[in-house]
């Protein structure tokens, strides 16, 4: 009764404020908030959008849903301010409109669902399915639209490695999206009588059992958790701490060097590393210029690295003519042989990010000084399909620099295309623009989600913070180097490949839950005319 009575008094607040009040809500139930409470957010949002009513109940809808996504958004992506106050002077005044405008635009993916659910004119119980049928589609819209943007997909509210997040195995975290919308949203339905309730009840059903396969999926298996180390890969991730504001500071730049090298060449406990790993951006300035034969930098690496190493390391590259040159974010693996350092594989970035690396409108926005950000002459050129690397005396292996980690699919499909199925991801990743934010640990919750979906463990470096060593359940095991940290991850390479209904189907099981409402409605209608038709004779 007291229960009743609050949930009463606060839904007769403006439905303005319980729109924003829903996204705020299902925006801190992700890491690193993990409040999963606010996954209520969600059955809050599809109370308001029916009973969105009025002249124009449509236009009600939609600005309902998009405020939900304002609030959800703004959460969930205030961290990009951080990278324009890298240089407050030049582009600090940036930052509060690049916030509202990221907010504000991806939230136009929430209300346009909004406004599409309320279209669907589905009533009863079903229209739960319906309004996680057509809010999932837009999320997925989100990922793929003007090259997307799938951050903290709504699947992916779950912390990569607890049992909830196993699902991803089976229907890639776009169907997770589904699932977690139809079963949280069934909430709505307890007022509804005892069908209603008997619907929540089996929603509960529903993510209980998914909680106790996923539980069981985490129980140590061979082949999930690092071994011992004997007669595996063994990795070292190095993390300098490096501050991105001192990146463009000529007098930290042997500083920069310093820390690298150093830090690779510090002695092992056990076996050392096959693998040495350096993030996104490491030496801030192009690969071309600082592994030049002669050059001092060139030798610093190779006297840190030991005879057969190799080292991946993050980095910008150019080609072309100086008249006409092209850049590249590049993946470069170079070996340390007797001779010195020899080239081992490049791997060009697919997925490019807009507004930091490529710039729609990139005249006016030049002007307006948003091109420094990207701290390259031009914007980047798009890398070939992803696939792949193949480096001599390791196993095949796919990149993944920085904004692909995002990508539900992105290996899968690199795997398809070459008809070469990777042992292990790297992830790079200069997350050093977004400092000791939020931004960072997310984007560890969302890499980690690509090891569930594949079934293979990530290596993954970044400069200032997540560093970690990743299993193929999405588990953090061989320890991280968190924000502000300095130092280095020595680990073997997890074990082995988990089969997964995910790499196998891709995002089919996705599309077929996107039908469920469909097939259900269609199902209803049908029986109801052949009982009319029995009726009738």
């Amino acid at each position: 009764m007291v229960i009743g009575a609050v949930a009463r008094r606060a839904l007769a607040a403006p439905r303005w404020v319980l729109a924003l009040a829903a996204g705020l809500a299902a925006a801190l139930a992700h890491p690193p908030f993990g409040l999963l409470p606010g996954l209520l957010g969600y059955p809050l949002l599809l109370w308001l959008v029916d009973a969105a009513d009025g002249d124009r109940p449509l236009r009600s809808a939609f600005w309902r849903g998009w405020l939900a996504g304002l609030a959800y958004f703004a959460l969930g992506t205030w961290w990009i301010a951080e990278a324009f106050l890298v240089d407050i002077v030049a582009h600090g005044w940036i930052a509060p409109f690049a916030v509202a405008a990221m907010a504000g635009g991806m939230a136009l993916f929430w209300g346009a669902a909004a406004l599409a659910y309320r279209l669907t004119a589905v009533r009863g119980l079903s229209r739960v399915l319906a309004f996680a049928s057509v809010f999932a589609a837009f999320e997925w819209l989100r990922g793929h639209v003007l090259t997307g943007f799938p951050w903290n997909l709504i699947g992916e509210t779950w912390r990569a490695g607890s049992a909830m997040s196993q699902t991803a195995a089976l229907v890639g975290a776009y169907g997770l999206t589904w699932i977690t919308l139809a079963t949280v949203s069934a909430a709505v339905l307890w007022w509804e009588g005892r069908r209603g309730r008997i619907a929540v009840g089996g929603a509960a059903a529903v993510l209980l059992g998914l909680f106790v396969w996923g539980a069981a999926r985490t129980v140590d298996v061979q082949g999930a958790r690092p071994g011992d180390g004997r007669g595996e890969l063994r990795v070292r991730i190095v993390q300098a701490d490096i501050k991105q504001a001192a990146k463009y500071d000529p007098a930290h730049f042997q500083r920069i060097v310093d820390a690298y090298t150093d830090l690779t060449a510090r002695p092992y406990a056990g076996r050392p590393a096959d693998v040495v790993i350096w993030p996104e951006g490491a030496i801030p300035i192009a690969a071309n210029d600082y592994l030049a034969p002669e050059t001092w930098t060139r030798q610093a690496i190779e006297q840190s690295l030991q005879p057969g190493q190799v080292l991946l390391v993050g980095a910008f590259r150019y080609e072309g003519t100086p008249a006409g040159p092209r850049y590249f974010n590049t993946l470069i693996a170079v070996r340390r042989t007797v001779d010195g350092l020899e080239p081992a594989g490049v791997y060009d970035k697919h997925r490019l990010v807009p507004f930091g690396e490529f710039l729609p409108l990139e005249g006016l926005l030049t002007r307006l000084g948003v091109k420094a950000l990207v701290h390259a002459p031009d914007s980047f050129t798009t890398g070939p399909e992803p696939a792949p690397m193949i480096v001599a005396g390791l196993p095949p292996f796919q990149p993944l620099i920085c904004y692909e980690s995002l990508f539900p699919g992105f290996t899968r499909r690199g795997a398809a295309a070459s008809g070469v199925a990777p042992a292990f991801i790297v992830n790079v990743s200069n997350d050093a623009w977004f400092g000791r934010t939020s931004g960072p640990l997310q984007h560890l919750n969302l890499a980690s989600y690509r090891a569930i979906e594949e079934g293979v463990p990530i290596l993954r470096s970044t400069p200032t913070g997540v560093s970690a060593v990743i299993d193929a359940r999405g588990r953090v095991e061989a320890g991280a180097l968190r924000l502000g940290d300095t130092g280095v991850i020595d680990a073997a390479i997890p074990r082995g490949r988990a089969d997964t209904l995910y790499r196998r189907l891709g995002d089919l099981p996705f599309l077929a839950l996107l039908l469920v409402p469909i097939i259900l409605t269609l199902g209803i209608r049908g029986a109801r005319a052949l009982k009319t038709r029995r009726n009738a004779v």
